[in-house]
């Protein structure tokens, strides 16, 4: 097991390198120039632009600033913001935590709506209940989140007035965010289920144990949903980066001041060190959130650690 976890980390440094390659090379394809934008609409002191570049080390090479940008990562420096003027890292660190939350929170409401929703579908094939889920799963997936959140806001907040509006970091203002974003994810969870259900519920071995008398209910969530569960964790590792990106929608909408409100930000103002180490920090999540699906499937069938 720890010669396969080592093969797979070793596998990831390739990877790792060709994102911090185009993380970089966004500092020139994002349009407009950051320092210019910074005057906009005041007067420019070209010496003072001169300066701003000299300090940012836009002045430099495009190679030189290259190997300035990676010398700067391996010691934890994703550079200096050139609207908020403070380090990036700092600004990430206070950002952050809130997004991963939020995204947490939304996967673990997707994966239990998802689960117990295509569950019960492949088990009541072909009746209402099957049919009420699948519309469900349907309606999750032609949702858009902007729509589904707006929607949560008007009834839930200003007319019941159960939970905070806009703008609350509390539990409270965590919820309507996190359903927003777990009910439209467990759509996608629910018929990948109820499919890889139905097919392992009609394989031998589970006609083998029913024959025995073992209980329904350890014959569906100990022999079946087991056997059933690597295409069922591929999905949810896929939408942990799914969610991830769409949280900065759904942070938009609910005023939470998680890593989707600084990205926004940073963007409007062109600000590249920002949105470079906002890029950076997300795409190297979702690399080790793959890395624990691939463990995860290591601990599920152990004849891909040999494969």
């Amino acid at each position: 097991m720890t010669a396969y976890i080592v093969r797979r980390l070793l596998m990831l440094i390739p990877i790792w390198l060709g994102i911090l390659f185009l993380v970089f090379l966004m500092r020139v394809l994002v349009p407009g120039d950051p320092i210019q934008l910074m005057f906009a609409g005041q007067y420019s002191d070209p010496v003072v632009e001169a300066q701003m570049r000299h300090k940012f080390g836009l002045d430099k090479p495009l190679p030189t600033q290259f190997i300035d940008y990676v010398e700067g990562v391996a010691h934890g420096d994703l550079g200096f913001s050139i609207t908020a003027q403070q380090p990036v890292t700092k600004l990430i660190e206070a950002h952050y935590p809130y997004t991963v939350v939020l995204t947490l929170t939304s996967l673990s409401i997707a994966v239990t709506i998802g689960l117990i929703t295509g569950i019960l579908s492949a088990l009541r094939k072909d009746t209402i209940i099957d049919l009420v889920s699948m519309i469900f799963a349907l309606a999750g997936l032609s949702m858009p989140a902007f729509w589904l959140g707006l929607l949560l806001i008007y009834v839930f907040a200003v007319d019941l007035g159960w939970f905070p509006v806009l703008g609350s970091m509390s539990a409270k203002g965590l919820v309507l965010p996190s359903i927003t974003l777990g009910v439209i994810a467990s759509a996608v969870t629910a018929r990948l289920v109820r499919a890889t259900m139905i097919d392992v519920l009609n394989e031998d071995y589970i006609r083998t144990a029913r024959a025995k008398g073992i209980v329904e209910t350890r014959v569906v969530l100990r022999h079946a949903l087991r056997n059933a569960l690597i295409p069922i964790v591929t999905i949810i590792g896929l939408q942990f980066g799914g969610l991830l990106s769409g949280a900065f929608i759904v942070e938009v909408i609910f005023a939470w001041h998680g890593i989707g409100e600084l990205a926004i930000i940073a963007l409007q103002h062109r600000d590249f060190p920002l949105i470079q180490g906002i890029v950076l920090v997300v795409a190297t999540t979702y690399v080790l959130v793959n890395l624990g699906v691939d463990i995860v499937y290591a601990l599920l069938d152990r004849r891909i650690i040999y494969s």
